[in-house]
């Protein structure tokens, strides 16, 4: 028979391995310098080269520029196209920002040109220093407004444990996704910061599915400790939540795959945030939920018209062995606890 799986019962271990990580994940970012700042954060110049001869390679570019300090250079393309993205970062301030642009623009191109053979400039960027700033500024304000909203309305919808909870979770998973990025250096551009809002947005979604059945199974299980309930909760959403993760996965490991630059990177930090979103909803949110609610829940008195009590599922102390338990009997005593709400 089909047992409700215990996930609580290793909650601090889970706690504590996602701690350990976070740790590790901030030393590398730390030890990094911080992290690999975008053009759209880092206020300079960005080139789009294509070279006549196919046969250039990102390792030649980036020798051709090495007299230039701050540059960074990615392929694009297919390795049909020798197309290159050139970004040259700008530290001086408004002030000399027209000369900067103006005398850097020209010694790339002939510099690339000096050493690799003709090429042609597909495209060129530019990002002021007061526009980088505000940029980062704004994206920080519209993650914290976006946590904000959806405490406020956990918090109308549910509980106030319930919401806290949540949030806990949801920034577990971008401190997890942030600190992934730091770590290998991946760069932060405007399309990391709409993989984090997707992210939330997926990971929130998953953590309501199981909050919804807890807030369920609360009432029908009445009789169940809070972590029976979780348990049961979490095992009667599980097939949903895998399937949902696994479909999702094969999405973005397909964009991974097959494309390049930005879009890949949102494509890996999309990856990334699905598996930390999935984790999080079972051994985050939940545990987090039990804490906050001191292991206990309000009980509410079902009294039987026919008199029979209603089956308990753990008449032992509130961190028995879920495993023990069968999904029959549980299915038994919500359909009791249904029937009786009907002849109510």
């Amino acid at each position: 028979m089909k047992k409700t799986i215990n996930f609580t019962k290793y909650r601090f271990i889970m706690i504590a391995v996602s701690l350990v990580l976070l740790a590790g994940g901030l030393a590398g970012t730390l030890l990094q310098d911080g992290f690999n700042l975008g053009i759209d954060f880092r206020p300079g110049l960005n080139l789009q080269v294509e070279f006549d001869n196919r046969a250039v390679v990102i390792e030649q570019v980036r020798e051709a520029l090495d007299g230039f300090d701050g540059v960074q250079v990615q392929e694009l393309g297919s390795d049909e196209v020798s197309r290159f993205s050139i970004r040259l970062q700008n530290d001086n301030g408004d002030e000399d920002f027209r000369n900067f642009l103006s005398e850097n623009s020209a010694a790339l191109t002939a510099a690339l040109g000096a050493s690799l053979g003709g090429l042609e400039v597909v495209g060129e960027d530019y990002v002021e220093p007061r526009f980088a700033a505000d940029l980062a500024l704004n994206a920080t304000i519209l993650v914290v407004a976006a946590i904000a909203l959806i405490l406020l309305y956990l918090w109308v919808r549910f509980r106030i444990a319930y919401a806290v909870s949540s949030i806990v979770a949801l920034v577990h998973d971008i401190a997890f996704m942030v600190l992934f990025i730091g770590t290998f250096q991946i760069e932060v551009s405007s399309a990391t910061i709409a993989a984090v809002l997707t992210i939330m947005g997926y990971s929130l979604n998953d953590t309501i599915v199981i909050f919804d059945r807890i807030r369920e199974n609360e009432k029908l299980l009445s009789e169940s400790s809070f972590v029976q309930v979780i348990n049961v909760s979490i095992t009667q959403s599980l097939s949903r939540t895998i399937i949902t993760s696994i479909t999702t996965l094969l999405a973005v490991t397909a964009i991974y795959i097959f494309t390049t630059g930005q879009i890949q990177a949102f494509a890996l930090n999309m990856i990334v945030g699905v598996l930390v979103g999935t984790y999080s909803s079972i051994f985050i949110a939940s545990p987090t939920l039990i804490g906050l609610s001191g292991g206990k829940r309000i009980q509410e008195k079902v009294k039987a018209k026919d008199g029979v009590a209603s089956p308990t599922l753990d008449g032992e102390s509130a961190d028995a062995p879920a495993a023990a338990v069968d999904s029959s009997a549980v299915r038994d005593q919500i359909r009791a606890q249904r029937q009786r709400k009907k002849k109510k």
